[in-house]
């Protein structure tokens, strides 16, 4: 493997992205000399410039140039992302996504070896069939255990896990910090699917819980079609709670950083919240947090996986999304924990 030249194919979105990283610092650390090109959709590029050790992104479906190999959502845009890649020369194609779609690419690519997971470990299965080699993780159930056995199927010996994130804040975001007065906690109530989203007046009880326990000034984090959300927690929240200022994922990297608590669903923000090692209260109801949840062992995780019946889907199927069960008192108690345990 020394000096090879490796694709990671991982599309999407922003968490996956996040728990794939360790992959490509573990052969990084293994053998420096290998030349890592990351293939990836333009919705979730952006957090891959944080991350080091990548030659090159290469983007796709995208709609406008950047500095990275950028190739439009049209079918003449990916045939000429189909021959720049196999340009390129590549003596290796990872597929970390596990869909027909990211095993097409990997194949295309024109790499030598084209590996993926076994298909009993795919979410589409007939993605086996485009793979050279296959493997099988271990038993470990988080998925950062599992993207690592590629590593190790690459001949990287066991080793802690790098999310090698660098922190880039902009001049909006400094500003920002440098008028807390004080150490700060991140309310990230958003997220894309709707069953994964805790009531916003429980955020807002969190907040005052927050300030009037703890003196922490409180940051309520939002993003695209997510601002109504936020403003009715800050209002509910009445003066306890503060409008995150609009973030880049450069900064929203940065600002998660430096928070002295952390309390998210599952999603995008709490996965990167994990990277840079901020203390976490992590919410979950439809999906697994010994899958996706963070890894640190001090953190708290409340869930409501086990009883939920809609495993894995965007909506709930019964009317009322099993997170909603999840009470004030048992995240106040989870929040307590947790920075009793950091301080």
């Amino acid at each position: 493997m020394k000096g090879a030249r490796v694709l990671i194919v991982r599309l999407s979105a922003l968490g996956d992205i996040v728990h794939a990283v360790p992959v490509l610092a573990a052969l990084k650390r293994h053998d420096p000399s290998i030349e890592v090109d990351w293939l990836v959709e333009e919705s979730y590029a952006s957090v891959l410039a944080l991350v080091d050790g990548i030659r090159q992104r290469i983007v796709v479906r995208a709609r406008q140039a950047s500095d990275d190999a950028v190739f439009a959502a049209t079918a003449g845009g990916y045939l000429r992302a189909a021959r720049f890649l196999r340009r390129q020369r590549y003596d290796i194609a990872i597929d970390l996504q596990g869909l027909l779609k990211s095993a097409v690419w990997a194949r295309v690519s024109g790499a030598t070896r084209v590996i993926g997971f076994a298909p009993s470990h795919l979410r589409e299965r007939q993605a086996a069939w485009l793979y050279s080699e296959t493997v099988e993780p271990p038993a470990l159930p988080h998925v950062l255990h599992k993207n690592l056995t590629m590593a190790t199927h690459l001949g990287a010996p066991p080793m802690p896990i790098v999310l090698p994130l660098a922190e880039q804040p902009s001049a909006g975001l400094r500003a920002a910090l440098a008028a807390v007065p004080g150490r700060y906690a991140v309310l990230n109530p958003g997220a894309a699917w709707p069953n994964k989203r805790w009531p916003a007046e429980r955020f807002a009880a969190v907040a005052q819980h927050l300030v009037t326990r703890h003196g922490l000034h409180v940051f309520v984090t939002w993003g695209p079609a997510e601002r109504a959300l936020a403003d009715a927690i800050v209002s509910a929240a009445k003066g306890a709670a503060h409008l995150a200022p609009p973030t880049s994922i450069a900064d929203l990297t940065a600002l998660l950083r430096g928070a002295a608590l952390v309390v998210s669903g599952d999603t995008g923000p709490m996965h990167i919240a994990a990277a840079t090692g901020a203390p976490i209260v992590g919410l979950f109801g439809p999906t697994w947090p010994e899958r996706n949840g963070p890894w640190d062992p001090r953190d708290e995780v409340i869930s409501r996986a086990t009883a939920c019946q809609c495993h894995h889907k965007r909506q709930c199927l019964i009317g009322r999304p099993c997170i909603e069960d999840i009470t004030m008192d048992e995240v106040v108690t989870a929040i307590d924990r947790r920075l009793a345990r950091e301080a």
